[in-house]
């Protein structure tokens, strides 16, 4: 499944898989290291972490024990949201580190502007502390590609009006009907690779009855119709499975949606 090797350039020039394989909701343990192990077993070359998500330890000893080169493997971690200070952003990221223990991380995020309890607060200053913790792994060669993830406009704009190295992705809550268009807009022009997380709304949009009549036409299932829209659309989907089937039939993606279908799914609004 040649879309699992197939890769976006980021802006300054590292090739990032254009498939991940994420680990949100996975609990850490067995779990996320059979189901990481089987990812890479099946071709996956991308693999998405969190400090948030108490399984990086998982996920690094999935990766170690692959028996794949570690450069064969692009694996993204987060800077978790409650850390908005230098100090406690530079503490996160050496758990991190020291959780995944694999040399270096391909891409290394901000996961969110503000806390999770205080959502929608306004945390610019803050976030420039964070982002000089951000450019500082980035020079240090320890992080290959730095960016942000659940960033409106106006929290890119600040990080765009001080930073000395920009951004290279922004990671947001993308799938068939919730596409963010003026986040993906303002982020695809100033050279960010937006990537789909949740690209099927946690499995909220698998019975939409006009998702099936449009799957069907194309022989596939919803999950993989929706994976296949964000290619199409320019954007990285990180879809989640822990089962061995799962994993492998959201990679079996060689198709294309027509335009028309596109434009159509495009109208559509599926719920949150």
């Amino acid at each position: 499944m040649t879309v699992l090797t197939d890769a976006y350039t980021l802006s300054n020039g590292i090739k990032i898989p254009k498939i991940g394989f994420g680990t949100w909701q996975i609990p850490a343990g067995k779990v996320t290291y059979e189901a990481v192990t089987n990812a890479l077993k099946l071709g996956y070359r991308h693999i998405d972490t969190a400090w948030a998500y108490h399984n990086e330890k998982s996920v690094g000893e999935a990766v170690r024990d692959s028996g794949l080169d570690r450069s064969e493997i692009f694996v993204t971690s987060k800077c978790p949201a409650e850390a908005k200070s230098y100090a406690s952003a530079k503490k996160r990221f050496e758990e991190t580190m020291e959780n995944l223990d694999i040399d270096y991380l391909d891409l290394y995020l901000i996961h969110a502007p503000w806390p999770w309890a205080e959502w929608g607060t306004d945390y610019s200053k803050e976030n420039l502390e964070v982002w000089r913790l951000m450019e500082e792994v980035y020079q240090s060669g320890k992080v290959k590609a730095i960016g942000i993830s659940n960033f409106n406009v106006s929290d890119m704009k600040n990080i765009f009006e001080h930073c000395t190295v920009k951004p290279m992705v922004n990671q947001i809550r993308y799938f068939i009907g919730f596409t963010e268009p003026d986040i993906t807009k303002y982020a695809e022009d100033n050279d960010l690779l937006v990537e789909a997380y949740s690209p099927l709304a946690t499995g909220k949009i698998l019975n939409n009855s006009e998702l099936q009549k449009i799957a069907e036409k194309y022989s596939v299932s919803v999950a993989q119709l929706s994976i296949r829209y964000c290619l199409q659309k320019g954007v990285l989907p990180l879809p989640k499975a822990t089962s061995e089937a799962h994993i492998r039939n959201n990679a079996d993606i060689d198709f294309t949606i027509s335009e028309q279908d596109i434009a159509y799914l495009d109208t559509l609004t599926t719920s949150r």
